[in-house]
């Protein structure tokens, strides 16, 4: 089953590989459907729900396909919950996606300077929409809870990663191996939803799609 997804973020890419094309799916680019290089998808909701299905809409009014968007950020309670749904511009930094990500985390170790560990307890959200040929939406949502340490480790992962310790782990998320994080992670979590919801439906038994 081709699946279009809305982004061209690399370490998300390989993290919904890794998850969904053992399970038949055959991850495409937006470029790939004729969409034009470079597209931005938008994402100016006010929840995760609001811009996973902003942005699978948007993909399907170019591709008429399946398309698959997610929304994922970094909650931190000390922080009231930010930065959410603005994790991948918390910096306001453009420019490629490394120096954004180092920019985000920078300025998340700033805010939280002088709070103690009990306090810097958080969670990665992600909420994966897809949506079929028919305009049929199916959503599902995923949660990690951890807490964030004061000096970055490990050299996977990707954005906040090397700054958060999932709860039952001494080791951050870019220090986990991918398919270890990809059973605890939010995003393996919500796609393992999505998954099981498609089975319910049947889609995936059919082999629907092209």
């Amino acid at each position: 089953m081709n699946l279009f997804l809305a982004s061209r973020n690399e370490g998300k890419r390989r993290e919904v590989a890794q998850i969904l094309e053992p399970l038949g799916f055959s991850l495409r680019t937006p470029e790939e459907a004729g969409a034009p290089p470079g597209i931005e998808f938008p994402e100016d909701g006010d929840t995760f729900e609001d811009n996973a299905l902003s942005k699978a809409r948007a993909l399907r009014a170019l591709t008429g396909g399946w398309c698959l968007a997610d929304d994922s950020g970094l909650e931190v309670d000390a922080l009231g919950g930010s930065p959410g749904v603005r994790s991948a511009r918390y910096a306001g930094c453009g420019g490629a996606a490394a120096e954004r990500d180092r920019a985000n985390l920078e300025k998340l170790l700033r805010e939280l300077a002088g709070v103690a560990a009990p306090r810097r307890t958080a969670r990665f959200v992600c909420v994966v929409a897809l949506i079929g040929p028919d305009g049929a939406e199916i959503v599902a949502r995923g949660e990690c809870p951890g807490e964030i340490i004061e000096t970055p480790r490990g050299r996977g992962g990707f954005g906040y990663d090397p700054v958060f310790v999932p709860h039952g782990y001494d080791r951050t998320m870019a220090e986990l191996a991918p398919a270890e994080k990809n059973l605890i992670s939010h995003r393996g979590r919500a796609l393992r939803r999505l998954a099981e919801r498609l089975r319910q439906s049947g889609i995936m038994a059919s082999g629907a799609g092209g």
